[in-house]
């Protein structure tokens, strides 16, 4: 038999939630060859999922301890928690058959659902690939294994660099680097910043930059993560992140933004540094550990408390999903398996999960791993749709 003690932290384990004190109690108790064999029965039959305990020796739970120390140090420098990221990230998907996990709150002794149904799967996991528009109106299209150069700018491929000597001698030349769904990509600006753009993300920049004058960008819609070259390198320069709809000023900092064309909110998240976020005749001021949200309907702006390095482990290769409905999930499904997702039942969407995905999963092994909470009863792929019943 399991102790309640020891079933509330497995519960807490699965679900990226137990601390520091309850892995290495974990970590004792199943040093027992039969408390491993305790915990795998335990996990199939109360959360439908296939763990093997026999995978899990010290170097993961020492990585999951790095991850929970990553918690309770969340206001440190992004700088050193994306290491502390990498490894912990890695820790949540290492063991588990599909490298993918979902976790209902109430999820207890559910069965699994019904056969699958696939025609035609012709669905590719997403990838580095990006469309730059130059200030001419001719356009390059940038993808894996395929190298670009031109004056001041140069591509591998799966980033694009500026030669950051290059100065805006006159007026301002703008490029634009869209990514479509499906894609990803990361560009490093002529000032030292880099940005890394989701998928469906179009974001226009200056060539170059001017001396004297604000360093301005516009991201015209999607999500971008911004490391922002300091303005004391810049004659104390400001840099502005420009959307139709608000207007985000920096000296220097690391933060992220969300603004997709079919969403009716802007998400602003803070990792380092101080911002102010400007619209609709509002102004914030934001710290570390801060988003802000820009309602679209009524021009209000909010302020929350969240985990910062949550919300841009999509920049390692990660997706993480705290208290996130099936709809919200799908959404950024939909954009980086370039698909569309239709529900048959409005109620599923609502529903709300907790998990850690790679962004190499295939979709089916994703949408597998969703239907044992027993939520969904079937699921349908046929070309570029998903249905879910």
């Amino acid at each position: 038999m399991i102790s309640a003690k020891i079933e509330n932290i497995i519960a807490k384990f699965l679900t990226n939630q137990a601390s520091a004190s309850e892995l290495t109690e974990l970590e004792i108790w199943v040093e027992d060859s039969n408390n491993k064999e305790l915990f795998n029965q335990y996990v199939k039959i109360n959360y439908a999922i296939e763990y093997n305990m026999k995978q899990f020796d010290s170097h993961t739970i020492k990585s999951k301890l790095l991850e929970a120390f990553a918690r309770e140090q969340k206001a440190k420098k992004l700088k050193k928690l994306r290491k502390v990221i990498y490894y912990s990230a890695a820790a949540v998907v290492l063991g588990i058959v599909t490298t993918t996990y979902f976790y209902r709150t109430s999820l207890v002794n559910k069965p699994i659902a019904a056969p699958v149904i696939v025609v035609n799967n012709t669905i590719q996991t997403g990838k580095d690939k990006a469309i730059l528009t130059l200030e001419d109106g001719s356009v390059v299209t940038l993808e894996k294994d395929k190298v670009y150069e031109k004056d001041n700018v140069v591509s591998n491929g799966k980033e694009l660099v500026y030669n950051n000597n290059n100065k805006a001698k006159s007026g301002l030349a703008y490029n634009y680097l869209t990514i479509p769904r499906g894609g990803q990509f990361h560009v490093k600006l002529a000032d030292g910043t880099e940005v890394w753009l989701n998928s469906d993300s179009k974001l226009k920049f200056p060539v170059a930059f001017a001396d004297g004058r604000a360093r301005e960008v516009e991201l015209i819609y999607g999500e971008a993560f911004f490391d922002v070259s300091p303005s004391t390198e810049h004659k104390g320069a400001k840099f502005k992140v420009l959307n139709k709809d608000q207007e985000v000023e920096v000296l220097g900092t690391e933060f992220n933004i969300k603004a997709y064309k079919d969403e009716d909110k802007i998400y602003t998240t803070l990792v380092e540094g101080k911002v102010t976020v400007s619209g609709f005749n509002s102004k914030k001021y934001m710290v570390p550990n801060q988003q802000s949200i820009i309602n679209l309907k009524n021009g209000n702006i909010t302020i929350n408390p969240i985990d910062a390095y949550n919300e841009i482990l999509w920049t390692k290769g990660i997706f993480s999903f705290k208290g996130k409905t099936l709809k919200e999930i799908m959404n950024v499904m939909s954009r980086w398996y370039d698909v569309q997702v239709v529900f048959q039942n409005s109620e599923i969407e609502k529903v709300k999960f907790n998990g850690v995905l790679s962004k190499n999963d295939n979709i089916k092994e994703i949408l597998t791993i969703i239907k044992k909470t027993n939520f969904i009863n079937e699921y349908e792929i046929k070309d570029q749709k998903i249905i879910i019943k």
